[in-house]
């Protein structure tokens, strides 16, 4: 009996002293094992966490939870309930994208928590843990306590332990169209930042920097923080303190109200990231920000094809042509009263200009800017409500004739939606909007959101606004409409769970090389924006300028890069849709440059990044889907450089007939930026070669597949 008695003992001692280890499982590794997050509660019972990589500690102990109106916080005085860790991977593949097939390999650890006190409300804590880096949210579960909830902080840390190298621009609620600042963290100063007097609206509240922001170590580890499917939600900032080194959540609020997320419980919060590389090539190889998100929750997309485009859109910058025609309102209603100024760009005689030439360049696509009433009060107005609409053209656009004209030649026109922050008049007119598209079988539009929020007091990056931005491509996806957006909230992802968003702005782009008071962006604008933005996702950047001085129109402006790089861009700068900025004069002028925009994919299967420093150069191969064709771009900053290009990612056995664009002799981003040399020769995956960048240049080189 004794013996019977001792060995249920030890059996029910094991069993507990299992259970007990699931539930302080308090750690959770990398699937390289070379990432670990270590979860803890301090005596106070807050909830905290670190990350170690490579046996270094990258965050130590940084606390988790939030501010919530009209309650306790809530951030202490937590208990675990229950612990659990669990292990996915899987190939999941892009509808349209930098690759194909993208690896979803991770760890998690989920931790459940109770407060002890007497309201019980529950958090979760999700952590998974990538080989390129980490992702966490917080998750509300259903509750007793908990129904509807009023965040008024999020209280989200990140406490490093070096004084990195960091890339950041200010923590704006309104716009990311500022220049790049290089500092250490501890002397990243938003208070000083001299904002570009050209922008139409800015909202810089905190000592705080947008994401991504990227971080170089002393030993070379890179870090980039940023979010991924933000979705009902605010924005988030990060407060940066310089003397402990630290970063703390800070979310997009709004003058309307005292909080800043508005949530019914039930939620998941949007994930906080951290890209963690060895190198700077790994953190763009990396695909941590599209797999925290869901599958694809709107079918099929096979009626968006990727595209090149042209448009009257750099004339209208440059000044050559206007949005406006020279309407007036009449009673209420635009009406042409014999004053149109001749300028107007978005005419059906311009517009079947670029028809033609895209017709006979390959290029797919005509974004049509300014083709529609109202732009003669789009800003600068107080009230801008009711000012667009989005189906009447101006007289001198005859939309019927043109987009018959393009299906003639296969081209396909892009509409445009400039709102002018309008948000209500926008809203109201979409289902509208989009249909007319759809009866005219447009399959992309380019949205617009210039200027100070209607309704006032909300900013760009608000929960207000994240939900105008999504819902209005989530509506679109029911026309087969697909969004690219400008004036956006940031990328995060959600092209994983809703393809049809293919692109936005959220940056300083091309146009302000036309107009900038300050000269417009620097060569190591784009060096940093492949490391910082791009790591978010697609930007339509609009490359492809060939008459860089442009001093017919604007002797005060030029863009800041060599003709070489213009090029580059193409295979640098992601986008599925890409635009040849430049007038049809200029292209036709340069039919040897311009032969490199004709051969260019912008859908791609691989996508390599062969070697660069975050803010000097990169250069990145990309291999074109349903060819064998690959193509390889390289950029630098203000700074000549040497690049060796190894061709070892090529298939084994073939051979290519290269076409190699890159920078003359003489070739500087100022003093002789249209300076270059174009070669042919034959490449195989044994090759190597080396190859000059001028000051701001870069090279492009075409391998088609023999």
């Amino acid at each position: 009996m004794r013996f019977v008695f001792k060995t249920l003992l030890i059996i029910f001692l094991t069993v507990l002293i299992s259970c007990q280890n699931e539930v302080v499982e308090k750690s959770v590794t990398s699937p390289n094992s070379e990432l670990i997050v270590e979860f803890n509660i301090n005596e106070s019972g807050q909830p905290q966490y670190t990350v170690s990589f490579n046996g270094k500690i990258v965050v130590k102990p940084s606390s988790l939870g939030f501010d919530v109106k009209n309650q306790k916080a809530l951030d202490k005085d937590f208990t675990i309930v229950k612990t659990s860790t669990t292990s996915f991977n899987e190939t999941w593949q892009m509808p349209w994208g930098e690759q194909l097939n993208v690896e979803n390999n991770y760890n998690e650890l989920k931790v459940e928590l109770e407060e002890s006190s007497e309201l019980k409300r529950k958090l979760n804590i999700v952590f998974r843990v990538y080989n390129d880096g980490i992702g966490f949210r917080y998750e509300f579960p259903e509750q007793d306590n908990l129904k509807d909830i009023y965040i008024t902080e999020e209280h989200t840390n990140f406490n490093l332990t070096e004084d990195y190298k960091t890339f950041w621009i200010p923590g704006d609620w309104d716009i990311y169209e500022h220049l790049y600042s290089t500092t250490k963290l501890s002397e990243i100063d938003t208070e000083n930042y001299k904002v570009n007097s050209a922008l139409a609206q800015t909202s810089i509240p905190n000592k705080a920097v947008n994401t991504p922001v990227t971080m170089v170590g002393s030993d070379g580890t890179h870090l980039s923080f940023h979010e991924a499917g933000l979705l009902n939600y605010s924005g988030m900032t990060l407060g940066v303190d310089t003397n402990e080194l630290s970063l703390k959540s800070i979310l997009v609020g709004s003058d309307n109200r005292d909080y800043k997320v508005k949530q019914t419980v039930p939620f998941n919060t949007p994930w906080r990231t951290i890209q963690i590389t060895k190198s700077a090539p790994e953190l763009i190889e990396s695909n941590l920000i599209v797999n925290l998100n869901e599958p694809n929750k709107i079918g099929d997309v096979s009626w968006f094809t990727p595209m090149k485009y042209t448009g009257v859109w750099w004339e209208m910058h440059l000044g050559k042509s206007s949005w406006d025609y020279g309407m007036e309102k009449v009673n209420g209603k635009w009406t042409d009263t014999g004053k149109a100024h001749g300028k107007h760009g978005a005419t059906t005689e311009n517009v079947k200009r670029f028809i033609d030439f895209s017709s006979k360049n390959n290029i797919k696509g005509v974004l049509v800017e300014g083709w529609n009433t109202g732009w003669e009060e789009w800003i600068g107005f107080e009230d801008r409500e009711g000012v667009f609409d989005f189906v009447t053209p101006y007289p001198d656009y005859d939309l019927d004739e043109v987009t018959k004209y393009a299906k003639e030649k296969g081209v396909e026109i892009i509409m445009h939606h400039e709102t002018s922050a309008a948000t209500q008049t926008y809203e109201k007119q979409q289902d509208t909007a989009y249909a007319l598209m759809k009866k005219y079988g447009m399959h992309a539009v380019k949205s617009g959101y210039v200027g100070k929020i209607i309704p006032k007091g909300e900013y760009h990056h608000g929960q207000y606004m994240v939900n105008q931005y999504n819902e209005a491509a989530i509506k679109a996806a029911n026309y087969q409409v697909a969004v690219n957006a400008h004036e956006p909230i940031k990328a995060t992802g959600l092209r994983r769970t809703y393809p049809n968003i293919i692109s936005r702005e959220g940056l300083r782009g091309q146009e302000f090389n036309a107009w900038s008071p300050d000269g417009g962006n620097p060569p190591e604008h784009l060096p940093i924006v492949a490391f910082t933005r791009m790591l978010a996702g697609p930007i339509d950047f609009t490359p492809g300028i060939f008459n860089i001085k442009f001093d017919e129109y604007r002797k005060t402006n030029q863009v800041n890069t060599t003709l070489a790089q213009q090029l580059a861009l193409y295979v640098v700068i992601y986008s599925p849709v890409q635009m040849a900025a430049d007038l049809v004069e200029h292209y036709e002028a340069n039919p040897e440059p311009l032969q490199f925009i004709k051969d260019v994919g912008v859908d791609w299967e691989k996508t390599t990044v062969l070697n660069g420093e975050v803010g000097d150069f990169v250069t990145i191969a990309r291999k074109e889907r349903n060819t064998e064709n690959w193509f390889v771009g390289s950029i630098t900053d203000e700074n000549s450089r040497e690049i060796t290009v190894d061709f070892k990612f090529l298939d084994e056995g073939a051979t290519y007939n290269a076409v190699i664009y890159k920078d003359g002799n003489e070739a500087h981003w100022n003093d002789n930026p249209t300076a270059i040399d174009i070669e042919k020769q034959t490449i195989t995956k044994d090759s190597k070669l080396t190859i000059k960048l001028a000051e701001g240049g870069g090279f492009a080189i075409s391998l088609l597949k023999q």
